[in-house]
């Protein structure tokens, strides 16, 4: 596959990142059924005015957002009541019951399994390390089939019922917009090429170490799949994305077939998508399932450390490409447990997707 149109150029600024690749939104509104077309161009319009919303926040994120050093993280829970003004009407705060809507209670617990993996396995309090009080907000439009990170808080849809069902319904879905500002706060990523792919894949890997995490999976026992549980029953696949095998998560006759290259020989050049950072990103996604396979037990623990040493680590540049990144996990790896059999592992998980990690 190869859209070789110019790529677009590289800002400073944060920008809008969704977890439904638009090339699927695209498809959806070219689909001919009105059931399907409209919700999808509905969304690309809503994505595409928070696209320019977005330009307008800093990197750093609001003014005042923080908490006092050593504090945890609050969360809360807005209700946008099916219309677009943010952040909406508060419906649950940190430390409050469970309310009726199950929507609200999900994005909760979602927000709380990502501060939990971030807390116990990294130390790191909240998505900035310094306790920044997390946000997110459900029922975001009508029939809105997405889920983001806008630079300051989450933002769920409710799906279409026909391809997506409640953006709340996966916890690696929640996770990976929180890394999003994980990224935004540590190696601000730039959302484009390859580094955009890392940015993407980043994501990824943290929405499923926090799923395994919650489900008490060691890495050979999970699915490896990204938004399991969010395809209506009519969508013929299993999620958006799968890491253990990338390019099998969907084929069906209205979302196509994933695109997804699982090494560099099928690498897709495209200036869709901020140049394909939906679909190149299962490239080192597929490197860290075989690393986390390969060292066995909890991905969160060796691997997992690995890849948050070298985002948190300050020497990731923003814009690093796949070859820049393998080989600060070849030495964080090092760093951390030696040249034994970690070092050993990353080496070969980054050889098998023919990223090299030599600098030649």
């Amino acid at each position: 596959m190869d859209f070789r149109t110019p790529l677009p150029a590289p800002s400073a600024a944060p920008v809008f990142c969704g977890i439904v690749p638009p090339h699927l939104l695209d498809r959806l509104a070219r689909s001919g059924d009105p059931a399907l077309a409209g919700p999808a161009r509905r969304t690309l319009q809503a994505d595409a005015a928070q696209r320019t919303a977005r330009r307008l926040t800093t990197v750093a994120g609001p003014a005042g957002a923080r908490s006092a050093a050593g504090a945890r993280s609050r969360r809360t829970v807005y209700d946008a009541g099916n219309r677009t003004a943010l952040p909406g009407t508060e419906v649950r705060a940190e430390g409050g019951e469970p309310v009726a809507d199950a929507t609200v209670n999900r994005a909760y617990a979602g927000l709380g399994a990502t501060l939990t993996l971030l807390r116990e396995a990294y130390g790191h309090e909240s998505v900035d390390g310094a306790g920044l009080p997390l946000d997110a907000t459900v029922h975001y439009d009508e029939k809105y089939g997405n889920a983001f990170w806008n630079g300051e808080q989450m933002v769920f849809g409710d799906g279409d019922g026909e391809i997506f069902l409640d953006f709340t319904v996966a916890v690696d879905v929640i996770a990976h917009e929180l890394a999003h500002g994980l990224t935004q706060y540590t190696a601000n990523l730039s959302y484009f090429g390859q580094p955009g792919a890392l940015n993407e894949s980043v994501s990824d890997v943290l929405g499923s170490l926090v799923k395994q995490h919650t489900l008490g999976q060691n890495a050979d026992e999970a699915d490896w799949l990204i938004g399991a549980g969010l395809l209506a029953p009519r969508v013929t696949g299993s999620a958006l994305r799968s890491m253990k095998a990338p390019g099998t998560a969907y084929d069906d006759d209205v979302l196509g077939r994933d695109p997804q290259p699982a090494t560099m020989a099928d690498y897709v050049h495209t200036g869709r998508d901020n140049g394909g950072v939906h679909i190149n990103s299962g490239i080192p996604n597929h490197a860290f399932h075989l690393l986390a396979v390969r060292l066995g037990g909890p991905a969160w623990e060796r691997a997992g450390q690995i890849w948050f040493d070298v985002l948190t680590g300050g020497e990731l540049a923003v814009d690093a490409d796949f070859a820049s990144f393998a080989r600060l996990t070849v030495a964080a790896a090092a760093e951390r447990y030696g040249e034994g059999e970690e070092h050993d592992a990353v080496l070969k998980a980054w050889s098998q997707v023919g990223v090299d990690t030599t600098g030649r």
